[in-house]
């Protein structure tokens, strides 16, 4: 006998491992869930997430897992023959090659220093990711560069998304508001520079996405903490042109 389908949660819930999501035939298990018999379970902590008949899970926690084509924020953590070796805030260091690390020709042999030094950050791209999880990046792309002052925090990888916002809205929004320049990398390293205050007041409204990215209209709860902070702050709509693409042209305030 054949169970009637019944979606037995909601849009952005929180489930955890084991609970059961759906019964019958009619839904369909993608990423955190899977089938036992004719019911769908969770099989990680996540937001449920309903696409008509599939239902998956955005995932609440876990390390970062590089992918070719983000961006990230690294830190150099040693200097090699040929490049770099960076901290990818993953269990995957990468490596910047001579060749990728700037447009200008670099001789072999050269104070590599003089570009990198240990404890820089780098705003970056991954250009390949082997199956042997051998990282490879690049300083050649838009939005890339070695990023000079200002702080750096991290973040849950998860929240990314939340962090940026549709289009790069949410992280713009926090920029027109503070006067600050950041960046937000895919592995969760944020990076952002400003006057010390308004480094504080960005720092707080990220925080604030963090703890609260499950919960639905966030971006109408972040305008109005930004005008209690900021009294002067005058949210304005932006036309979607104008809106900042994610973490390209990140460095403008």
């Amino acid at each position: 006998m054949t169970t009637k389908s019944e979606l037995l949660v909601q849009e952005r819930d929180i489930v955890v491992p084991g609970e059961v999501l759906a019964t019958g035939l009619d839904f369909l298990p993608s990423f955190g869930t899977y089938r036992s018999g004719e019911a769908i379970l969770a099989s990680r902590v996540g937001l449920v997430n309903v696409d008509r008949k599939v239902l998956k899970l955005i995932p609440l926690c876990g390390r970062y897992l590089p992918k070719r084509g983000d961006t990230i924020v690294a830190k150099v953590i040693d200097i090699l023959m040929s490049g770099w070796r960076l901290d990818t805030s993953s269990p995957y260091p990468a490596v910047l090659q001579l060749k990728d690390a700037s447009s200008s020709y670099i001789e072999k042999g050269a104070d590599l220093t003089r570009y990198f030094a240990l404890g820089d950050y780098v705003a970056t791209k991954i250009s390949n990711v082997t199956t042997q999880k051998l990282v490879d990046v690049t300083m050649r792309e838009l939005g890339t560069r070695k990023l000079v002052g200002g702080r750096i925090i991290e973040v849950n990888t998860h929240k990314v998304p939340r962090i940026i916002g549709k289009q790069g809205s949410m992280v713009s929004m926090i920029k027109d508001a503070t006067g600050c320049k950041i960046i937000v990398g895919q592995n969760g390293i944020v990076w952002l520079s400003g006057v010390p205050e308004m480094e504080n007041v960005a720092v707080q409204a990220i925080r604030k996405i963090e703890r609260e990215g499950h919960i639905s209209g966030l971006t109408e709860k972040m305008k109005a903490y930004l005008q209690e902070v900021l009294p002067n702050y005058k949210f304005q709509e932006r036309a979607p042109s104008q809106q900042q693409q994610p973490l390209e042209n990140s460095d403008e305030a």
